[in-house]
C-alpha cells in the first residue's frame, strides 16, 4: 500500500537531443509554483493549472526554441505525466474520477479525469487563432495529450462556449488543475478504487 502519511510527490529529469527537462510535482501542495520554459504564454497556463489544482509544481525546460515550441511543450506533457503517476503510487484511497465545468468570460470548457491506469485524450475544443502570445495553440492538444497518455489517464476536454482564444485556453488549463485535483484526492474510501484491485 502506497505510504499517505507524508506528500505525495514526483521527481522526473529527462534528456533528449531536443529537450533537457526537470520536473518535481507535489499532490499534497498549496498551489506554489517555479515554472520556466521559454515559452511565456505556456508558462502562465502551467502556473495556472498548479494553481487551480494545488499542486506544488517546479519546472525547468530548456529545449529547442529556436526550431520551435513543439518539442518543449510536448515533452513537459510527457515529464509532467510521468511525474504525476509517480506521484499517485498505487492510486490507494484516492477518488479516481474528477471533473469541472468551468467558465472563463464567454469561454465554457468541461474537463472530466479517470485515473484508470490508461492513457487516452478525447479532445473536442477548436481554438480560433493560430497564436496566443509566443505560444502556438495547436500545442495545447499536443501537451495533453502527451500528459494523459505518459500519466496513464483518461482526459476528456470540451469546448461548449468560447470565441477569444486566451480565454479558452485558459479555461482548459484551469478545468484540468481542477478536475485531477478533485481525481487526486483521498478519503473517500480505503483500497484500490477499481473491482480489478489495480489501477
Amino acid at each position: 500500500m502506497y505510504d499517505l502519511s507524508g506528500p505525495r510527490q514526483g521527481f522526473v529529469k529527462r534528456k533528449t537531443n531536443e529537450t533537457d527537462i526537470n520536473v518535481s510535482i507535489n499532490l499534497d501542495g498549496t498551489g506554489n509554483f517555479q515554472i520556466q520554459s521559454g515559452i511565456a504564454f505556456f508558462d502562465h497556463m502551467l502556473q495556472l493549472f498548479a494553481k487551480h489544482a494545488a499542486f506544488d509544481l517546479e519546472l525547468v525546460a530548456n529545449g529547442d526554441l529556436a526550431v520551435d515550441g513543439h518539442h518543449t511543450v510536448e515533452d513537459v506533457g510527457i515529464c509532467l505525466g510521468l511525474a504525476l503517476k509517480q506521484a499517485l503510487g498505487d492510486k490507494y484511497g484516492i477518488k479516481r474520477y474528477g471533473q469541472v465545468l468551468l467558465p472563463m468570460d464567454e469561454a465554457l470548457v468541461m474537463a472530466v479525469v479517470d485515473l484508470s491506469g490508461r492513457g487516452f485524450l478525447a479532445f473536442d475544443a477548436p481554438i480560433p487563432s493560430q497564436k496566443a502570445g509566443d505560444l502556438e495553440t495547436d500545442l495545447v492538444e499536443e501537451f495533453l495529450r502527451a500528459m494523459a497518455i505518459n500519466g496513464e489517464f483518461t482526459l476528456h476536454i470540451r469546448l461548449l462556449a468560447g470565441k477569444n482564444t486566451h480565454h479558452i485556453i485558459e479555461a482548459i488549463y484551469k478545468s484540468l488543475g481542477r478536475s485531477l485535483s478533485d481525481a487526486v484526492s483521498t478519503g473517500a474510501a480505503a483500497g484500490i478504487p477499481s473491482t480489478k484491485g489495480i489501477l
